[in-house]
């Protein structure tokens, strides 16, 4: 972490590299190991209702809108006292919590990231959780990391529509096709494609499906600003 704070200095104002030209980043699973967070809260909940909430369960959620997982948590363990938002505001501040305690990076991500802000590539954060959540992930980063937040609150579709992806572009001012987008989950990588990124996918969790309109990854360990040319899919 001291050689992250100590590089933040170094960073420039002007990337260049003709691609990408930004790079967009999902959050839980491709930046930070969290989803281990998501999966304790939700069977803590699911023990105070005298349900259950399986591994299959929670693959089933990853990536998706917290508004969409989270109703679907309430029809499952027939929650009647709660609302969804309720149920929404219940496992971030759940998941925060836990965060506090230890925020694990996913391996590389966090490296290739500083790298990106020195050598002046916009960055923007997509996530499908809520904005209180992602910005305590980005205030815990030693540097200025993101020049665009969009989470889960500051879109009317979630993915696995592109809305998320098309709305950080258009913030960043960079078409989608110049842009590379690192996800974890089926549904991310279907928003990223939809959007028209160039869609990474990097294993995490889920087995990632393969196709001629995404690349697939297995970590981002190693990755350098010179390696994301051959991620390049549009040209």
């Amino acid at each position: 972490m001291k050689t992250l704070v100590q590089g933040a200095t170094r960073l420039t104002a002007m990337s260049k590299n003709p691609f990408p030209m930004a790079v967009l980043w999902d959050l839980d699973g491709t930046l930070i190991d969290s989803e281990h967070y998501w999966a304790v809260s939700q069977n803590r909940l699911a023990q105070q209702y005298g349900a259950t909430w399986t591994e299959e369960d929670e693959r089933g959620v990853i990536g998706s809108s917290l508004y969409d997982s989270s109703a679907l948590i309430k029809t499952k363990f027939g929650i009647q006292d709660r609302s969804v938002q309720d149920i929404i505001d219940h496992l971030t501040d759940e998941v925060i919590e836990q965060m506090r305690a230890s925020l694990p990076w996913r391996p590389g991500a966090l490296e290739l990231l500083l790298s990106l802000r020195q050598e002046g590539i916009k960055t923007a954060l997509v996530t499908m959780s809520m904005r209180r959540m992602a910005m305590a992930v980005v205030d815990s980063i030693p540097f200025s990391a993101f020049d665009v937040v969009v989470a889960g609150d500051d879109v009317k579709n979630g993915k696995p529509h592109p809305e998320p992806y098309l709305m950080a572009a258009d913030l960043l001012g960079v078409e989608t096709k110049h842009c590379i987008a690192f996800e974890d989950s089926i549904t991310g990588l279907t928003s990223a494609v939809a959007a028209g990124t160039n869609a990474v996918g990097v294993t995490n969790m889920l087995e990632l499906p393969t196709g001629v309109d995404r690349k697939i990854i297995d970590s981002l360990h190693g990755l350098t600003i010179e390696g994301l040319q051959e991620l390049r899919i549009h040209v």
